[in-house]
């Protein structure tokens, strides 16, 4: 820890009217440092941007990086990369953006890439066979654990008033209903929810919000493309824009089109896949690593990557000026209002297609105890699935089936 006299002075006093100029070097050093340390997702994410922003060097005051949280977390994609890419923007601008942004999912990138090399080699050894399948098992119950994680929050912002928390409740169950079979049309009934609630909300002296809740709309009713880096592309996209509450909301979409659509892995190696977005630093989104090395080799990894994290850096670049706008339009809130709940149910949701894939006793014996550890134990993610990945080389070990 530093020893600049800002670090000792409590959050509230520290309201810079402007940031200071923070070197490009000293970003790409900070934000790398989080993205090679952040294990344990948004939560973890989020503690060391504010640790080091607004705790240790004073750069952005404590209520500004608390608007940043709620700025982010109404956009689609990756809330807590997009907070990195905003603290950095709002250090150095653009530049700071890129490289702060950059040098924060690079070293997950790397590190996904080469397991996802290793798990998906035509003839892997028999232990990683064995991880591979103890990991993915347990991955149903963090999907689980993610959607409780949001529930305190968002009932609260359901409000005191009885019809709006039973619209709350309708909207999770209709998101997790979506989830458990409705694939790549989830995100129809997410955005109809926003717009359910939106309605409700609505007054003729609200504005309309210019079509801009919507537009996920006419992404998902567009004809895929018909194969190839195309097709790939195009899934990293809707990957990127979509992932409204947290990357596990596009686990559904993203698997309808990488097994069943595309055939570009198997339901096993899909679960392997969620399974290494969870163990690495950096957001879950990176999953969509994994499915672009299945696809197309590393070539197809680097592009979906690339392409599922260019939206959360253009709506950061070009929006970054508006958030006080867009937190303080009634239309907006209101339709996150309805989307967040069915995010929710989403995600809780995802957890039924991914434990159906299982094939084999032992791995719903890993699945258990990954529930009590994350649920009853209330435990971290990362260890639950290392955890069960060592309890699948064990099970690798004894001879039992685990392919």
């Amino acid at each position: 820890m530093t020893s600049e006299a800002t670090a000792d002075a409590p959050d509230d006093e520290r309201e810079p009217e402007a940031p200071p100029r923070v070197g490009l070097g000293v970003i790409a050093r900070e934000w790398g440092r989080i993205g090679c340390t952040g294990f344990g997702g948004p939560p973890t994410h989020i503690a060391l941007l504010r640790q080091l922003c607004v705790q240790r060097r004073g750069w952005i005051s404590a209520s500004e990086f608390e608007d940043g949280i709620a700025a982010t977390n109404l956009l689609p994609g990756p809330a807590s990369t997009q907070l990195a890419i905003f603290t950095a923007w709002r250090l150095r601008g653009t530049p700071g953006a890129l490289i702060g942004g950059l040098c924060f999912i690079v070293p997950g990138l790397v590190l996904i890439l080469a397991l996802a090399a290793l798990f998906l080699a035509g003839d892997p050894p028999l232990w990683v066979l064995g991880a591979a399948a103890g990991a993915g098992a347990a991955v149903a119950a963090v999907a689980v654990q993610a959607a409780v994680a949001l529930v305190p929050a968002g009932w609260k912002r359901a409000g005191d008033r009885p019809a709006a928390r039973a619209r709350w409740v309708g909207y999770v169950l209709a998101g997790g209903a979506a989830a458990a079979s409705a694939g790549p049309w989830l995100v129809l009934v997410l955005v109809a929810a926003g717009l359910v609630e939106m309605g409700v909300r609505a007054r003729p002296a609200v504005p309309r919000p210019g079509g801009r809740a919507a537009w996920p709309v006419p992404l998902a009713l567009a004809v895929p493309a018909a194969g190839g880096l195309g097709a790939l592309a195009w899934v990293a996209f809707k990957v990127g824009a979509l992932s409204y509450g947290g990357g596990f909301v596009i686990i559904p979409l993203m698997q309808a089109d990488a097994v069943d659509r595309y055939h570009w892995m198997s339901d096993g190696q899909f679960l392997n896949a969620v399974a290494l977005g969870q163990i690495t630093p950096g957001p879950v989104v990176q999953t969509v690593a994994v499915v672009g090395y299945a696809a197309a080799g590393l070539g197809g990894g680097l592009l979906a990557a690339a392409v599922a994290f260019a939206p959360s850096f253009l709506m950061v670049i070009r929006g970054g000026p508006r958030f006080d706008q867009l937190r303080g339009s009634a239309a907006v809130q209101g339709f996150f209002t309805g989307a967040g709940p069915a995010v929710i149910g989403a995600i809780a949701g995802s957890s039924i297609p991914l434990a159906l894939v299982l094939r084999h006793g032992w791995q719903f014996g890993v699945l258990a105890a990954a529930a009590v550890w994350l649920l009853g134990l209330k435990r971290g993610v990362v260890g639950a699935l290392l955890g069960a990945g060592a309890l699948g080389i064990v099970a690798a070990s004894a001879g039992w089936p685990v392919t």
